[in-house]
């Protein structure tokens, strides 16, 4: 048999692992693949609501002393402080982080295809889930990156948050809002070298995925081009895989790419 790669480079035994954003889509598959991989001692999947039952509480059930999930809403200052809070009692010391969170469109929330059609209030929303809740994700668990263990912080970004790659406009609100959010964590990237230096932060684009997120906008995609969630967690681990100190602060594609900020 052929030893089972390291999800992160020099890891050394099983990890604790956290995954925000694992109600569905392809943070439920990054949650069930971890689950799943010898290489993770703990996994800590998140979800807005409480995860009494529903796919959490499933692989919670089919993962016993493994998977472990915690509620979090990354809009809630309290929410935050809270997940801190109990990573500190279950004395986790997460190696790998990847938010999955994002907010393209819901109730009364569109992609805008002109400025005629930018409101205050989908700014407001697309900022609050899209750039502000993962810098403030990262500034609730850097405390606990501080155990000189090699590390990855990972969070979705998308290529429509690239200034230098954006040729068609529109949407306004999610492009901003992924592009400050490469910013916060750029920035957070740095001082994350300084706290430890076997840790690296990654901006990752994880393609166009079949997932509630893109289903209203996937006519123009072509068949090969529109990823399972499974495939794209796939892509994604792989990624992180590759990743060492040096790639610390990256903006990648779901094929190891780099992105044009």
């Amino acid at each position: 048999m052929h030893p089972t790669p390291p999800l992160i480079t020099g890891q050394q035994g099983p990890l604790d692992a956290l995954v925000v954003g694992a109600s569905g889509g392809i943070g439920l598959a990054l949650a069930r693949a971890l689950a799943a991989h010898p290489g993770v001692a703990r996994l800590f999947p998140t979800s807005r609501q409480a995860p009494a039952s529903g796919p959490l509480a499933d692989l919670a059930t089919d993962h016993p002393g493994v998977v472990h999930p915690l509620t979090l809403d990354l809009t809630d200052d309290d929410s935050l402080a809270g997940l801190t809070q109990r990573l500190r009692e279950a004395q986790a010391r997460p190696q790998l982080v990847i938010n999955c969170a994002g907010l393209l469109h819901g109730p009364g929330l569109r992609p805008e295809k002109s400025l005629a059609a930018l409101r205050r209030d989908a700014l407001a929303q697309a900022f609050a889930v899209n750039a502000i809740g993962p810098v403030l994700l990262a500034q609730a668990v850097a405390p606990l990156l501080r155990h000189r263990l090699p590390a990855v912080f990972a969070s979705l970004s998308a290529r429509v948050g690239s200034i230098g790659d954006n040729r068609l406009g529109g949407w306004y609100a999610y492009r901003a809002a992924k592009a400050a959010q490469n910013q916060l964590l750029k920035t957070f990237s740095i001082e994350l070298q300084r706290l430890n230096p076997q840790a690296c932060c990654l901006l990752l684009h994880p393609g166009t995925v079949d997932t509630e997120l893109s289903r209203p906008f996937q006519g123009s995609v072509a068949r090969e081009r529109l990823f399972s969630a499974d495939t794209a967690a796939g892509h994604l681990l792989a990624v992180i895989a590759a990743a060492t100190p040096a790639d610390n602060g990256r903006f990648i594609a779901w094929d190891g790419r780099d992105i044009a900020w």
